[in-house]
């Protein structure tokens, strides 16, 4: 399987790493910086037409203002068997269709852990784009984390919930670590305390499969610290927050793409 990655930037190079790590034959271009450290033996370094010419997958990561002068420039060369994969923000279905016509393509969201190689992915097919095709693409996706097919209506949602998520999980933990150094905690110390607790508290929800009510039932001893904490922040209405913020991100979204 020949993959080609137009747009080698954070994302797009997070990609490339662990597609390579992963096996796969790549083809690269970037209008601008270095593409010296992914050279390798099923690495090539081309121009766009080329890409174009021989990759069987295309991973359009480009940035939004570029993205449909981007598409007009590879369109004519693009043979019919090829499927373009686009994890631009903005894109939908829609506005695929109307620059790729009739062409297979991907609309894709993966988010920034997968630099890390534990992003969560939500991939939508066009029409065309058979069953074989779409498990070669969740072999793609699957070399950085988790992926999921999902209805285009819901893309919305997941890029609210999942897309913008890191961002909130950052800020929480910069608040956990200021308090815990306003106990006495070295900064440090505090950033690496928190963000493992964090990924274990996650990785105990997927690995258990227990309700995270459960999960939060068992570290809350009656008359205990932890159920005083989680008072505290209910009085503040963490929970409304957290739920208004992610309904924010997702109207935010919507507006974005009628304009």
């Amino acid at each position: 399987m020949k993959v080609g990655i137009i747009g080698v930037g954070n994302m797009g190079g997070a990609i490339a790493h662990a597609l390579i790590k992963n096996g796969f034959e790549l083809y690269l271009t970037n209008k601008s910086g270095n593409l010296e450290e992914f050279k390798g033996e099923n690495v090539h370094i081309v121009g766009a037409k080329e890409l174009t010419q021989k990759s069987d997958y295309i991973i359009l990561a480009v940035k939004p203002h570029v993205y449909s002068v981007v598409v007009d420039e590879i369109r004519d060369h693009l043979r019919e068997e090829t499927i373009v994969i686009s994890i631009a923000a903005g894109q939908t279905i829609e506005s695929l269709t109307n620059l790729l016509g009739k062409r297979k393509f991907i609309l894709s969201m993966p988010n920034t852990p997968a630099m890390v190689g534990e992003g969560m992915s939500a991939i939508c097919p066009s029409e065309k784009v058979t069953e074989e095709e779409i498990e070669d693409v969740k072999k793609i996706f699957s070399s950085f984390g988790k992926v999921s097919i999902l209805n285009s209506d819901l893309f919305h949602g997941f890029g609210a919930a999942c897309g913008a998520l890191p961002a909130y999980v950052y800020m929480f933990i910069e608040a956990v670590s200021d308090a815990a150094v306003l106990t006495g905690l070295k900064r440090d110390d505090a950033y690496k305390f928190v963000a493992q607790t964090v990924l274990g508290s996650a990785k105990m929800v997927l690995e258990t499969q227990k309700h995270p009510g459960e999960l939060k039932d068992m570290v809350t001893s009656p008359g205990g610290t932890t159920i005083e904490g989680v008072r505290a922040l209910e009085e503040k209405g963490f929970r409304g927050t957290v739920i208004d913020a992610i309904l924010a991100a997702e109207k935010k979204s919507k507006t974005m793409r009628k304009e």
